[in-house]
């Protein structure tokens, strides 16, 4: 079993393993908010963190890339530490940063925490600038949020109104919903709703084909 790193050394070798065609797992751990207040960001389980990291770039993150070129990684893996400063659990009496509780996001951007129900899972926010272009002259968040839907084993999407970043992510029972704080703000569809089934492609007309990457 791997352990959680002591080392420089085993951080870095944490660091170079290799999650997918393009992505390493270094890139993951970065943290603004870890980075201005001095707290690692370090995985407890690495190798569950691994595991879920690998079909979130595989599954998700590599066909994106492969399609729309190259995205940008905004935040993706959190340690309980990090996510609990950043959602104010640990900051008595301050605010957080805007994240969520630890325990919402356990499977989510707590790579290394499976969720109450005992499923892995993993997050990422990211931007495609191939689509944030499109969004900035007026394009609707809804055209990428259906493609994605359409093409996708995605398990919940997220959309904000800067550059149209959206958290995307894989888990081991998806739950297949999109929300957004962009308007029209809230949940766009989720199992149930008349709109979640068939083809959603005019919607995304001039989108291009999928592209899976060769492995």
């Amino acid at each position: 079993m791997m352990k959680r790193p002591q080392s420089v050394t085993a951080l870095d070798d944490l660091g170079r393993v290799r999650l997918s065609q393009s992505f390493f797992m270094r890139e993951f751990l970065y943290s603004e908010v870890a980075n201005l207040h001095g707290m690692p960001n370090i995985p407890d389980d690495p190798e569950l963190a691994i595991m879920v990291g690998k079909r979130l770039c595989e599954d998700i993150l590599e066909p994106l890339q492969a399609t729309f070129g190259k995205i940008w990684i905004r935040s993706a893996f959190r340690s309980c530490d990090v996510n609990g400063f950043c959602s104010g659990q640990q900051r008595a009496g301050k605010k957080g940063y805007g994240c969520a509780s630890n325990e919402a996001n356990f499977a989510r951007h707590i790579w290394d925490r499976r969720d109450a129900d005992g499923f892995a899972g993993a997050m990422a926010c990211i931007v495609i600038p191939w689509f944030a272009d499109k969004f900035e002259n007026g394009t609707d968040w809804r055209a990428l949020a259906w493609w994605i839907h359409d093409h996708l084993p995605y398990s919940t999407m997220y959309f904000f109104p800067r550059m149209a970043a959206f958290n995307i992510s894989w888990h081991e029972r998806p739950k297949k919903r999109i929300d957004s704080y962009i308007a029209p703000k809230g949940c766009l569809t989720k199992p149930g709703m008349p709109n979640h089934e068939g083809d959603h492609s005019e919607w995304y007309l001039g989108f291009p084909e999928l592209v899976q990457p060769q492995t």
